[in-house]
């Protein structure tokens, strides 16, 4: 039986967050209603979902004040809807307005009360910045997931978040890592999540598969459906619709971060 969730997933820029997420959330479609908001003024979260970029909701309200559902709101792979919040132009003005003034907007249209089995908000980088961490601060976020992999600024980054999660009094679902195929990548994830007081909720393998996908505008699931790396969103999302274990995390202060990573180095 499905369940309302409202999920944000956090990382480090480039650490791949939008992949996971729109993955994850073809997944979900296969038997739920899911909305996908992507936070992060590149806007593209819902390319593979929509197969194209989306106008996002900053560029919507430039020529139209009064915008519709469906002036912002978009029906991708399965019907996922997907919204991109947007951002100014590179070097004017703060890059989490957007998320502010999506969040505004789509409370104001009623789309938070719409029956959605699943809502994601795809988040850039740390919570230090008032915008991105609207989804979590404003409650529109019931669970929070940091997506990483063991390399070191990957973890630095999913360290800060954790502190601004503690700050917030938000709670931690897990970690998720997303493989680069370094040495001891596993251990070293699962040894982090120990040390803030959470665990591995998902491990995605790398995989040639999803760059395949990206090229033609799509998530893994809709063009390799059968595939073992689809199969590892599906238990991803599986492992976060059935979870129950949630947290405030206690982060490693700088020191202690320092000499947890070096730990590993031969």
């Amino acid at each position: 039986m499905a369940i309302n969730k409202k999920i944000a997933v956090y990382g480090k820029g480039g650490i791949g967050k939008s992949t996971i997420v729109s993955n994850i959330a073809a997944a979900y479609s296969e038997n739920n209603n899911v909305l996908v908001i992507g936070c992060d003024p590149k806007a593209d979260t819902t390319r593979t979902l929509f197969g194209k970029r989306l106008p996002t909701v900053l560029d919507v309200i430039k020529s139209n004040r009064n915008p519709v559902i469906s002036d912002i709101i978009f029906n991708g792979f399965n019907n996922v809807q997907c919204v991109e919040s947007g951002g100014p132009e590179p070097g004017v003005g703060c890059a989490g307005r957007g998320v502010i003034v999506a969040m505004n907007l789509l409370e104001k249209l009623g789309v938070f009360s719409d029956n959605l089995d699943l809502i994601i908000y795809d988040v850039l980088g740390d919570v230090v910045c008032g915008g991105f961490s609207v989804p979590l601060r404003e409650d529109y976020a019931d669970e929070v997931y940091i997506v990483t992999s063991g390399e070191y600024m990957a973890l630095y980054a999913a360290n800060n978040i954790t502190k601004g999660i503690q700050k917030l009094n938000g709670t931690l679902g897990g970690i998720i890592c997303n493989c680069k195929g370094l040495d001891d990548e596993e251990k070293i994830v699962n040894d982090f999540a120990e040390k803030i007081g959470t665990q591995v909720i998902g491990l995605i393998p790398y995989s040639e598969l999803v760059q395949k996908s990206e090229y033609d505008a799509k998530t893994v699931i809709e063009k390799f459906p059968k595939s073992e790396q689809s199969n590892s969103y599906r238990n991803l999302i599986k492992n976060i619709h059935n979870n129950n274990n949630f947290i405030v995390p206690n982060p490693m202060d700088a020191d202690t971060f320092e000499k947890f990573f070096k730990s590993y180095q031969n």
